[in-house]
């Protein structure tokens, strides 16, 4: 058997963190067996379905590197085939026409509601006459189609994550619309009968999906049987929750993933966390992997039952870890586009091998991407605003001085580099007979605005060669006077 598995969002929003660890499971599990990883976009909700929902859906996908043996087929250019299975089971005595009416469900759920019982369907159309429709007909009235559930069937399978499962028909609602009200013939097909006629189409042998679809499972385990399909394996993963133990939601901030990619999350870093939300490798100590060599360990053995809470801190680390092992010139790549979405520009001496020595001293201190907005502003704005604490730098007694004697040195210096800016700061050091940290916090300070910062040296080269080191020195001697 090759193993064929399908992830199948829905249009309606942005690729949602929870779909996108259940695509990663799913590809995991197709490329530890190597079987097939199949995209199907669940387009059925004409209304909510957006087009530009499903490009953010496909870039996401993309982006983690979740690539797609077939597809993407959507299930609204296949209405056909959903309306000829709903006909093979009005055929069958499966399914059938029912015509009651909103206010007549409306008044039902009421009338269970005052005696305390669950909300469901009483079946009362189950058996109607033929001339009890045709009543119905002439009355205007559209109608569902309804598969039945036998109240007294036990629905049982053997979860991959949770074991033994079992549902009684009883507790499924009664019978299961399946397709839309119409005035003729078939209407709009609804999602639980359309997945299952979807994946006996694609042939799919494991449905690897969220726990909050076991009770769909038990409603699907009855159309397979009664569309005389095969019923694939089935493994409900945990669900993501936020620290407070709640499913993770649009109220916790973040979910989507084109938001952790503006915030400065890599893909590597952020496909890497969502692997752990609720599986552990086999080398329980190893923290860091690619999705190919967490290919070759998964197993749904080592997925949790237990909801998998987001820890921000966690990911904040594992990112770091990625970004602080990118070669200097991809990770130029990755910022640029933070740099010119915060307006930041290109010239005065800022090309690439500018841009990739910034890169090699900010890297190191990088948590997300975006930080490097923050951290390499001074060096894109021709001048600096000080910190409270650089003017109380730049006001000690000799500061002035010692930066006036930087700027003479400059200007007898034909060009820059480490050792001469070493020297310099040597020079300083014996001719204004002060100390040298003296000489070092007040270079910082006039250079940066700050007392803390990068590696002062490397900062001191990357200013001199856009020629801001001057103009901030003389800004800084006038605002420590």
């Amino acid at each position: 058997m090759t193993v064929r598995v399908r992830i199948a969002p829905s249009p309606t929003g942005n690729l949602h963190i929870g779909t996108a660890r259940t695509a990663v499971f799913n590809w995991l599990f197709a490329r530890h067996h190597g079987g097939k990883f199949i995209l199907r976009i669940e387009d059925t909700d004409l209304e909510r379905s957006r087009p530009e929902y499903t490009e953010n859906i496909l870039e996401g996908l993309r982006w983690l590197g979740l690539n797609w043996d077939e597809g993407p087929f959507f299930q609204s250019q296949r209405l056909d085939l959903y309306k000829q299975a709903v006909e093979k089971l009005l055929a069958q005595g499966l399914a059938y026409r029912c015509y009651t009416t909103s206010e007549e469900l409306e008044a039902l759920r009421e009338a269970q509601k005052a005696k305390g019982e669950a909300p469901r369907y009483d079946n009362r159309h189950r058996n109607l006459t033929p001339e009890q429709e045709a009543a119905f007909k002439a009355e205007g009235r559209s109608f569902v189609i309804r598969f039945k559930i036998e109240d007294e069937r036990e629905i049982v399978w053997n979860d991959l994550v949770r074991g033994k499962m079992s549902w009684r028909g009883s507790d499924l609602g009664g019978d299961m619309v399946i397709a839309r009200a119409s005035e003729a013939g078939v209407g709009q097909p609804l999602y639980n009968f359309v997945v299952v006629v979807d994946d006996i189409d694609m042939q799919i042998t494991h449905v690897i999906r969220g726990e909050d679809h076991i009770a769909n499972t038990a409603k699907q385990i009855l159309l397979y049987e009664a569309l005389g399909a095969k019923i694939p394996e089935f493994a409900h993963s945990p669900l993501i929750l936020n620290m407070e133990g709640r499913k993770l939601s649009k109220r916790d901030g973040v979910t989507s993933i084109s938001d952790f990619k503006k915030l400065g999350f890599t893909s590597e870093g952020l496909v890497n966390y969502m692997t752990l939300l609720g599986w552990s490798p086999l080398d329980s100590t190893q923290e860091i992997f690619t999705l190919e060599s967490a290919a070759k360990d998964f197993g749904f053995e080592r997925v949790n039952k237990a909801g998998a809470k987001f820890d921000w801190a966690k990911l904040d680390w594992l990112n770091s870890q990625y970004i602080h092992h990118t070669p200097v010139d991809k990770l130029t790549d990755l910022l640029i586009p933070y740099w010119e979405e915060a307006g930041f520009k290109f010239e005065g001496g800022r090309e690439r091998a500018w841009l990739e020595k910034l890169v090699a001293l900010i890297g190191p201190s990088l948590t997300r991407l975006k930080d490097a907005v923050e951290q390499s502003q001074l060096f894109f704005s021709d001048t600096v605003e000080f910190s409270e604490e650089a003017v109380k730098q730049l006001q000690q007694e000799g500061s002035a001085a010692a930066l006036q004697s930087i700027l003479t040195a400059l200007d007898n210096q034909e060009k820059l580099d480490e050792a001469s800016a070493q020297e310099i700061i040597k020079q300083v050091v014996k001719a204004q007979n002060v100390k040298k940290g003296l000489v070092m916090r007040s270079l910082r300070a006039g250079l940066t605005g700050d007392v803390h910062g990068p590696d002062l040296i490397q900062s001191w080269l990357l200013l001199n060669q856009i020629g801001l080191d001057r103009s901030r020195l003389n800004q800084a001697i006038t605002a420590g006077s």
